[in-house]
């Protein structure tokens, strides 16, 4: 029973904190929808955000192999 009740206010919590429209999606004042205008890079051009989403994580996978290699090369 104390599970239910934590389980269905957990559930309605959830569905509270988000937006009614969705993640990504702003709306205008007037209610119309104004479509990922919240996001904080444009995804109009598809080869920029490939760039974009190219560096952004490679950078994370090359970090790790570089710092071995700086600590590899210490004097």
């Amino acid at each position: 029973m104390l599970a239910a009740g934590v389980r269905r206010f957990a559930t309605s919590a959830l569905r509270r904190s988000h937006y009614e429209e969705g993640p990504g999606k702003a709306r205008a004042a007037g209610g119309e929808a104004q479509g990922l205008k919240n996001l904080p890079f444009s995804v109009e051009n598809k080869w920029r955000l490939l760039a974009l989403m190219c560096g952004f994580f490679g950078s994370g996978f090359a970090a790790p192999f570089l710092i071995v290699r700086h600590q590899l090369l210490k004097k």
